[in-house]
């Protein structure tokens, strides 16, 4: 069975740490019989009215469970790696869905709403149907989301990926070849979108953020000669807007 286990505001400004990083060390407390797939950050907007860290975005782990039962164990593992993690002052959220929720359509749309416009804890709360959704601290508005990572985690085309088959471990530059035995699909997204081949070169600018698109890592690139791209996407340096929901 798959899980997907949404976090949200856990961190503070000038922290060491945001909600990305939180949720990625969360591998190292999943039980016997849980594997992780892959961890996805989700942008929410970033517009008045909305308090947030530095980004404003959640994130999403995707799970894989042997059996089913060991759904409750990973939410008191969840809530326990909170409470060990978060920043005084950040007001954490957790949501944990099922694959089989008989949610699914609520709450991608409510992601794709939460994109567009200011919504609530009430709204979050409504579209949990017999699936967890939990805050631990401060206004409890990190539910808001959380819920909205696990939405647009399902909706399946949207976020990048923080982690997914060792993604951190490749060099500057790796082969098109190994990154699809990894799982990851290379997409040329220019003009004329010449298909990248096996042994083609990638230059990854040290930053390897594959793409949920279509229910799968999908990594963007570029042609820059033959036989030579380059992914879509560097890393930003985190801003300083106030704390609030959403983190990085």
């Amino acid at each position: 069975m798959r899980v997907y286990i949404g976090f949200d505001d856990t961190d503070v400004a000038g922290a060491d740490r945001g909600t990305g990083k939180l949720a990625r060390w969360f591998e190292k407390k999943l039980p016997e019989g849980a594997h992780l797939w892959g961890a996805v950050r989700q942008q929410l907007p970033v517009m008045e009215g909305i308090p947030y860290t530095s980004h404003n975005s959640s994130a999403c782990l995707i799970v894989d469970l042997e059996d089913p039962s060991l759904k409750a164990d990973l939410i008191d593992r969840a809530t326990e790696h909170i409470h060990e993690h978060f920043i005084e002052g950040s007001d954490p959220g957790l949501c944990v869905v099922s694959e089989d929720t008989s949610a699914t359509s609520q709450l991608i749309a409510f992601g794709r709403e939460a994109c567009t416009k200011i919504v609530t804890q009430k709204a979050a709360m409504s579209v949990i149907n017999g699936d967890h959704l939990s805050g631990h601290g401060g206004t409890n508005d990190g539910i808001i989301g959380a819920t909205a990572g696990v939405g647009l985690t399902l909706y399946g085309w949207s976020g990048r990926f923080i982690e997914f088959g060792g993604l951190r471990s490749f060099g500057d530059e790796v082969t098109v070849g190994a990154l699809e035995a990894k799982g990851i699909q290379v997409l040329s997204i220019d003009r004329n979108a010449l298909v990248p081949g096996p042994d083609d070169r990638v230059d990854t600018r040290g930053w390897l953020r594959p793409r949920l698109w279509g229910f799968k890592p999908v990594l963007p690139v570029m042609n820059v000669s033959q036989g030579q791209w380059q992914s879509v996407g560097t890393k930003n340096k985190k801003g300083k807007e106030k704390h609030g929901l959403g983190m990085n």
